[in-house]
């Protein structure tokens, strides 16, 4: 396996630069790229049930190139937003060409670049989790690096989980309540890490704290160099990015649950629990996070080394046209509800026993002492 296919993710920065360079149409050429090329692209090579031989891991997992493809892109992305901070004070772009230039920005910041922090974040070298910060900071959303890891990979398909959206709820009705929902569970965290340690939560150690400061000292010095206009941009495709995010949050868990065994205490994450799709391109755009069931089980595995597995509840499509799916609710409880439906019912019949003990392997156990010892390091200030 090789990291150039990859490097496709970097085609949408390109476009987002030439959307700012020509102006005009071309400033939506990144929408137009991410939500009708891909997903035709998807339809039209179709997908890969490949999986890396259980041998190759180790040795994929160590591979630099794959490293460096998610490293060399944030400068590039936070380059690209003081670019498009510096281009809307500058030049006269229309009322259009401004919706042009935040949503594409805001696709990037939202489609890959949050995609390559929530890789980053995972990770245990101070490095590229550093990394994965600075690339949520530039989306507004710094505190997913809280949330996501020590929420959501806790409490992903039960209620106490927002992140997770709930058979028969829409988009709409689910946005507020994971955006809100889920920076106030980043919050509860980090206060009971710091109480845990003995600090104040007003602590210079209160992560949350830098992480809502740190993108207003970013879009406060924009305004200063350039005006409030580079403020508002960056506030704006921030807003368009989280959003982003959101939506694949909410078709990643679509009305999955795990079974509650006793009050309070739910079965082990399975392959179950989880939306996957195999779809090629939008895999080496979106560094394989469509192969979503492999990574929540296994949730310090690398993307080069995530698999498919047949046997988890599989989307029809790709995740850019199941976005625009999910901004139609009719449509998309009419394309999802009957599968969730499905996978139910293959649980109550014991047809997915097998799925559900699958979790308790030797290599999962594992993982998830490697995932502990990951999360010590997340909980650091």
């Amino acid at each position: 396996m090789s990291a150039l296919p990859f490097c496709l993710a970097y085609l949408l920065p390109l476009f987002v630069g030439i959307g700012f360079q020509r102006g005009g149409i071309c400033t939506f050429l990144t929408p137009f790229v991410t939500f009708v090329i891909i997903p035709l692209l998807d339809l039209f090579i179709g997908v890969d049930p490949r999986n890396p031989a259980p041998e190759q891991t180790e040795a994929l997992s160590n591979r630099l190139s794959f490293r460096l493809v998610t490293m060399v892109y944030v400068p590039l992305q936070i380059g690209l937003i003081i670019w498009g901070a510096y281009l809307v004070n500058h030049a006269p772009f229309s009322s259009m060409e401004w919706l042009g230039i935040i949503l594409s920005a805001g696709i990037m910041s939202g489609g890959i670049g949050i995609t390559v922090a929530h890789e980053l974040s995972h990770r245990k070298n101070f490095l590229e989790r550093t990394l994965g910060k600075a690339l949520l900071m530039s989306a507004s959303y710094t505190h997913f690096y809280i949330e996501h890891n020590l929420g959501h990979h806790v409490h992903v398909c039960t209620p106490k989980d927002p992140a997770t959206a709930r058979f028969g709820e829409s988009f709409y009705r689910f946005y507020p309540r994971t955006v809100i929902g889920s920076f106030r569970s980043a919050w509860k965290i980090e206060l009971g890490r710091l109480q845990r340690a003995g600090y104040s939560r007003w602590s210079w150690r209160n992560q949350m704290l830098w992480f809502i400061a740190l993108p207003i000292m970013f879009a406060g010095a924009l305004g200063l160099v350039f005006s409030w206009k580079a403020t508002l941009f960056f506030f704006t495709q921030s807003f368009v990015g989280f959003s982003l995010l959101e939506l694949v949050n909410y078709l990643e868990h679509y009305g999955l649950e795990r079974q509650e065994l006793a009050h309070g205490r739910y079965e082990k994450v399975t392959i179950m629990h989880a939306w996957n799709t195999a779809h090629r391109v939008t895999n080496y755009f979106l560094f394989k996070l469509q192969r979503h069931a492999d990574h929540h089980v296994h949730p310090v595995r690398r993307y080069q080394t995530l698999r498919t597995f047949d046997a988890s509840p599989q989307l029809p499509a790709g995740y850019p046209m199941m976005i625009l799916l999910a901004l139609i609710p009719p449509l998309w409880r009419k394309v999802m509800d009957p599968r969730v439906e499905a996978v139910r019912a293959n649980d109550d019949s014991g047809i997915n026993k097998r799925s559900r003990t699958w979790s308790g392997n030797l290599e999962n156990r594992r993982d998830q002492v490697r995932l502990h010892s990951s999360t010590k390091l997340i909980s650091r200030p």
